[in-house]
């Protein structure tokens, strides 16, 4: 056996052979915290299994698997034809604990009402029929456009010209970005700056947001049929069709549609075919498709040229599943971290905010993101981002207050569900962050 290996010359062998091991020898492995290696029916930690895989391949019982937990050991099980699953709520290994694909489909299952309750439904009386219709809008129309350029866009953003420019070059390149980051790297709020600078305007009309979450469907996103005021179900148009309509009557000005969490969401079921029309040369009438719920002499649907997506993903969401890569290899994607240096001082200088103040939340926030970052359960994907600091009071007397309710409030939070089966270490962790409060 080798003395060393690279881990990209660790094989699918290498891993089934730790796996067997595991069940010849009854080894009990730490669970972990967010993500599931998931191999005929049973589960096990990602990263442990790979270390072990590493060490049996190299014959040597304390060699250390050198890379960290999350993507990057996850990214090679998928290469090697594994799957990784977000945890779930059930009992590992249990008879619930079977294949994923499975019981996503279980969950779709209706079986119609339980024999009492369809008795005790048939002895009520019908209730009088109510019109129930979607309410009338209240909002005012949106603030006329102002105009944006690249002085506006680097004097409210935590990035350098270089990133700024980068991700510009990915987003006319794909037409297809994604902003991917821990909580709070402002990625909300750099998607729509990217926006208004392509726009070179502030301008609404030519943006649509929409939030994806586990709900979301293709009937929402795409087509499908849903009930009018009269409760008839009737063919409508999603977000995405109004939106490339919308774009392709107006084919000379650019159009962004831009994709909140876009990882919550089922993406396989939410984009059906239209994975393909995303594609930068697969834009325009020549690829047109037919939609499933379309009639045979309706005009096929594409994607506009003159449509650019941007999503974004927040890397530190264990309840998600890795996205798949049909998916990726359609977006570019683009890496936030959280920025606590100069530009964030200058910012709460320029708010009045006390420098002891600064030096608190700047210290206590570096040695914190540091310890998450050096986690081999967690790492740089679950670090804290500087966006919860980014509003601070308009009285400087107040901003010792300020911090320490968001720590307490908002940070401390987070760490007791970053390490829910440790508390002792999550209580830790407080104990410093919160040190002279």
């Amino acid at each position: 056996m080798p003395d060393t290996l690279a881990p990209s010359d660790l094989t699918r062998d290498h891993v089934l052979r730790a796996i067997r091991h595991i069940e010849r020898e009854g080894i009990q492995l730490r669970p972990s915290t967010v993500y599931d290696l998931v191999y005929k029916g049973r589960r096990y930690p990602p990263r442990p299994v790979v270390q072990l895989a590493y060490r049996l391949a190299t014959d040597q019982p304390d060699a250390t698997w050198p890379l960290p937990a999350g993507a990057p050991t996850n990214g090679l099980l998928e290469q090697l034809d594994f799957t990784v699953a977000a945890k779930r709520p059930t009992l590992a290994n249990s008879p619930l604990d079977g294949d994923v694909a499975a019981q996503e489909a279980m969950r779709d299952l209706y079986t119609g009402p339980a024999a009492d309750a369809t008795a005790n439904v048939s002895k009520l009386a019908s209730p009088p029929a109510v019109q129930v219709e979607e309410p009338a809008p209240s909002y005012g129309t949106p603030e006329p456009a102002t105009p944006y350029d690249r002085a506006a866009a680097l004097a409210e953003l935590f990035i350098g010209e270089e990133k700024l420019d980068n991700a510009l070059a990915a987003l006319h390149r794909r037409r297809n970005l994604i902003l991917q980051g821990p909580p709070g790297t402002g990625k909300t709020f750099l998607a729509r700056r990217l926006a208004w600078l392509e726009l070179g305007a502030t301008d609404a009309s030519r943006i649509e947001l929409v939030q994806f979450h586990p709900s979301y469907s293709y009937e929402d996103f795409v087509q499908g049929f849903r009930p009018d005021a009269k409760g008839t179900f009737r063919l409508t148009p999603g977000v995405l069709l109004d939106f490339c309509r919308k774009a392709a009557a107006d084919a000379e000005q650019p159009y962004f549609l831009l994709i909140d969490e876009i990882n919550r969401g089922n993406l396989s079921r939410i984009f059906g075919e239209l994975l393909l029309l995303l594609e930068a040369d697969k834009r325009g009438p020549a690829h047109a498709v037919r939609l499933p719920y379309a009639a045979a002499n309706e005009p096929r649907f594409f994607v506009p040229e003159n449509v650019f997506v941007i999503g974004t993903m927040n890397t530190a969401d264990r309840s998600l599943a890795p996205l798949d890569y049909a998916l990726r290899r359609r977006f570019a994607f683009v890496p936030l971290q959280p920025e606590f240096g100069g530009r964030l001082q200058e910012a709460l200088v320029e708010r009045a905010v006390p420098e002891a103040v600064i030096q608190r939340l700047i210290t206590r926030l570096t040695e914190l993101n540091q310890a998450i970052a050096d986690d081999p359960e967690l790492g740089p994907d679950f670090q804290i981002g500087h966006s919860y600091f980014c509003q601070p009071p308009a009285e400087p007397s107040a901003a010792d207050a300020w911090l320490t309710l968001i720590l307490e409030q908002e940070v401390a939070p987070l760490l007791d569900d970053y390490w829910l089966d440790q508390p002792a270490k999550a209580a830790a962790h407080k104990k410093r962050l919160l040190a002279g409060s």
